[in-house]
């Protein structure tokens, strides 16, 4: 059979193997895609948290799966604590970004959204639908320092509203409100059970804010912060009803600096 050389000096009967060939490469990187296992989400979790954020027993793709959530204090933490059941998640395509949809089954009654779209060069905005969900507060001693020498017990009940976040260059964005209740607190450091209850309300803007307050209780927290230039600077007080100052005493030497039946909290 004759060979016709195309002007790029290849053969006209080599065309339909080049094809073959790169529709075969094409064909397996799309199914890597669709059929990537989810221990490649738990990988990338891990990394990007700093192995703070754990997904352990992975099934399923990074598309459809579940897991157990398990938090630490990161590279060389003795101190991990597991979410109890699996969390389930959902991934689905969207115009320049992804959908995703989270729930677990110790904690949220609705699936909770989150939307991550591209929407420039360099700039990426996550977005989280208005939901409702309940924690343990025993969770958060998986974060290590405080948390883990406070021990809190008691339940977190978190709610959002039109809450963004979008990053661009040089600065991080936040937009939106989300409110934290931990209700009926308690701790190892205190003989009083429960300590009481208090809100943590974070509020987006130009410079974000967030404010801690007491809903009941014989510990009686409050406070007020800013992010500038995105580093956080908060102030708070904690301080004990008079007949509950030696209870709360422990707790106190550790949350601030003591000042007699109060301590001053400051970060930043």
């Amino acid at each position: 059979m004759d060979m016709v050389r195309t002007p790029f000096g290849a053969t006209r009967s080599s065309a339909p193997w080049r094809t073959a060939v790169t529709g075969a490469l094409l064909g397996l990187a799309m199914g890597s895609v669709v059929f990537a296992p989810a221990h490649w989400l738990a990988t990338a979790i891990s990394a990007a948290s700093g192995q703070q954020i754990s997904l352990t027993g992975v099934q399923g793709s990074i598309w459809q799966g579940s897991s157990q959530l398990v938090l630490s204090g990161g590279v060389g933490s003795g101190q991990a604590v597991a979410l109890p059941g699996q969390i389930h998640w959902q991934v689905r395509p969207i115009w320049a970004g992804l959908r995703i949809f989270v729930s677990a089954d110790c904690c949220t009654q609705q699936p909770l959204e989150l939307q991550a779209t591209v929407t420039g060069f360099n700039t990426m905005r996550l977005q989280l639908g208005n939901g409702r969900s309940q924690w343990p507060a025993g969770l958060l001693a998986g974060l290590g320092t405080p948390w883990n020498t406070v021990q809190p017990q008691g339940q977190l009940v978190a709610t959002s509203q039109d809450v963004a976040i979008e990053w661009v260059p040089g600065r991080i964005n936040l937009s939106g409100r989300v409110q934290v209740d931990a209700l009926q607190v308690s701790s190892r450091l205190s003989t009083l059970s429960p300590m009481g209850s208090y809100r943590v309300t974070l509020q987006g803007g130009p410079e974000p804010s967030l404010q801690l307050a007491t809903l009941d209780g014989s510990l009686q927290l409050s406070g007020e912060g800013q992010w500038i230039a995105q580093r956080l600077r908060f102030k708070g007080l904690a301080s004990a009803e008079p007949e509950r100052v030696e209870a709360l005493s422990n707790l106190l030497n550790i949350v601030g600096r003591r000042d007699g039946a109060r301590s001053i909290i400051t970060v930043g």
